[in-house]
Formats: C-alpha cells, structure tokens, sequence
C-alpha cells in the first residue's frame, strides 16, 4: 500500500459519521443504511484499497458468481413489504380483530436460520404452524425450537423499529 493511501485511511478516523456516510455513499454508489462508525470505516478502507490495487481478480469473480447461484438471495421478505402487507390486513373488515401488527398476515411465512437450519414458520389466522404441528403463540414456537423460554418476536426478528425507545442523547 502507498503511504498516501495509507494516510487517507487514518484520516477516516476522525470524520464524523455523516461525513463517514457520505464518503461510503460516493465509493459504493449505494445508499448507506449504517450508522456504525468502525464498520463504515473497515468499509471504506477495503473500496480503497481495493480501488487503488484493482480489485477482485477476475478468476474469484467467476467463482463468487457460481455460488451465488446455488445460494438463496433473500431467505426473509425486506420489512417494508412485511409491514405493508400486515397494515392491508389489519384494515381489512374481514381480518382478526386483535392481529399484531408486527405480524405478516395468515398465509405468509415467518422464516428464520437457527443454528444452520432454516426454520419455515406459517402465520394461520388462529397461531402458527411448525413442521405440521400447530403453536398458539410465536413463543411456544421458540420454545419448541431452541428448548428453552425467549420471547417469540425478538427470536423471530420481529417487530417495528420505530417504536422502540430511542436513548437519550
């Protein structure tokens, strides 16, 4: 690596977050979602670099391209989609009454890795079905699964992040 590169990588460090966002924005062409400051900075450190020294070697490429076949993209629908479908639902006059909102209306999939097994949960307008068998509640899920008590929507990833409390500044 050239001193010069080097030098701009510690300059990283004392950006604010913002300016960290906005660099990230420029090198990627994406938009930035992240507020984590040392994962904005390995970020934009290793586009750098790889800028700089030319990349991925074609041959790796390829190689990452025919994995990406074999692998699913996407295993859970983005929560925008979720809560957008769980909103048409709990407007419609002939949906449960007392629906959760941070649920996917009955028919949709609940999906979820655990400890390498990809776990289908289907939503049912009376519970949940796992593998066949009927659960009330998303807990008894979990509990079934993991063979302890946890909650069901923090173990599912559920649940509307604009709601939570923010802390104090």
């Amino acid at each position: 690596m050239s001193t010069n590169l080097v030098q701009q990588i510690e300059s990283l460090h004392g950006l604010s977050v913002t300016q960290l966002r906005e660099l990230y924005e420029d090198l990627m062409g994406e938009v930035c979602r992240s507020r984590h400051r040392k994962y904005l900075i390995r970020r934009i450190a290793w586009r750098m670099q790889a800028n700089e020294e030319g990349g991925l070697s074609d041959l790796v490429l390829r190689r990452a391209e025919e994995l990406a076949v074999d692998s699913d993209i996407r295993t859970t629908a983005p929560r925008d989609y979720i809560l957008a479908h769980a909103q048409i639902a709990s407007q419609s006059p002939s949906s449960f009454v007392d629906w959760d909102p941070r649920l996917p209306p009955p028919g949709n999939w609940i999906e979820r890795v655990y400890k390498r097994r990809k776990l289908r949960v289907l939503v049912l307008a009376d519970g949940f079905e796992l593998e066949g068998k009927r659960f009330r509640s998303l807990t008894s899920v979990a509990k079934e699964i993991t063979g302890s008590h946890c909650n069901g929507f923090l173990f599912f990833r559920l649940g509307n992040q604009a709601t939570k409390t923010q802390p104090k500044r």
